[in-house]
């Protein structure tokens, strides 16, 4: 009896330690310029067509709340019940850029550099002068060469300034550079390249997505950052179904993420999920920028075993973009050197 007691003993402390050497895994998630209005309140029947009953069969209810849930149900059966979500301003919860400027490539160096920086101007293909925290997770020793990103538009290697930071990054075009494909990553490839792109340098969201996925399964990333830009190029469009058709595939390609990062590294996977700037309203739906008032207003998502079941908060401080870095290192158990604290993280 001593003998076996000892053994389930040594087992018991065995199993511990296996599980506290398992590698936790930071998802972040970005969706260009989704509003914070169909997040909270999803599809707007003032936006859809008065002929196309099909948008208004599949998105329109009698609620924001069965609306939104009909839009984005993983943001809101499991993401805003396990953890929080910031940004309706009907109720008191207020989140915002802080770059002045409302458009891409500054909302990007705000969130992933932890401050704004009034040299970020313009969307060019310009070397970010900023260290980011990405690149700044993965010089970390138990991170090294574990952080990938994936992104639809072809600025994304300029944003994490992919020669200084020697971070893994596809996006826009590129194909999956791996010296050894699998057949999907090499399916991937073909069918992004066969593909016309069109929007000149920012393909559909699948391609990222589905390597993303597939680099997750195959390497296991301790941090993975996922960019998607359909929903900007939808809006800029004015084609509102097609604006919502993306919001829904998001979701479907977060929860997707989640459940694949949970089989890997069961509970300790953290997520946030936000956009890079918001948009006009009513009639400015369909653009952003410096003269757009409203484009300053966006949302951040996230949960994991740091972020506490809070729900979607109402009557709290502002939160901004510029805080998003110090809180995706927090994730990672790092403290991240930025002026703009983490949002809303305990401890583990």
């Amino acid at each position: 009896m001593k003998r076996t007691a000892s053994l389930l003993l040594i087992a018991f402390f065995c199993a511990a330690c296996g599980a506290s050497r398992q590698d936790s895994i930071v998802l972040l998630v970005t969706q260009d310029g989704l509003r914070w209005q169909e997040v909270f309140g999803g599809a707007q029947e003032t936006l859809i067509d008065s002929k196309d009953g099909q948008t208004r069969q599949e998105f329109l209810r009698d609620t924001a709340e069965a609306r939104r849930e009909a839009l984005m149900p993983f943001l809101w059966t499991v993401i805003a019940r396990q953890g929080q979500i910031y940004g309706n301003r009907e109720k008191g919860s207020a989140a915002q850029v802080t770059n002045g400027k409302k458009f891409s490539y500054p909302g990007y160096n705000e969130f992933l550099t932890g401050a704004p920086d009034p040299r970020i101007d313009s969307n060019g293909k310009i070397p970010n002068p900023n260290t980011n925290v990405l690149e700044w997770i993965n010089r970390q020793p138990s991170f090294k060469g574990r952080v990938a990103a994936f992104g639809t538009w072809d600025r994304l290697p300029y944003i994490l300034n992919r020669e200084r930071s020697g971070l893994y990054i596809v996006a826009g075009e590129e194909p999956i550079p791996d010296s050894i494909l699998t057949e999907r990553q090499a399916a991937i490839n073909d069918l992004k390249r066969d593909t016309p792109d069109p929007w000149f340098g920012n393909p559909f969201d699948s391609f990222s997505f589905q390597a993303a996925l597939e680099h997750l399964r195959l390497h296991r990333p301790r941090a993975l950052y996922l960019m998607l830009g359909e929903t900007d190029e939808w809006a800029h469009e004015g084609k509102y179904r097609q604006y919502l058709l993306a919001t829904q595939r998001t979701d479907r390609f977060v929860r997707a993420l989640w459940e694949t990062a949970q089989q890997i590294s069961p509970g300790r996977v953290s997520l946030l999920f936000t956009t890079d700037h918001g948009r006009g309203d009513g009639p400015e739906w369909k653009d952003h920028g410096e003269k757009i008032d409203g484009a300053e207003n966006v949302w951040i998502a996230m949960m994991g075993p740091r972020v506490a079941p809070l729900g979607e908060r109402s009557s709290v401080p502002l939160v901004t973009s510029s805080q998003v870095a110090a809180t995706v290192a927090q994730f990672a158990d790092l403290s991240y050197p930025a002026p703009a604290a983490p949002i809303g993280v305990g401890p583990r």
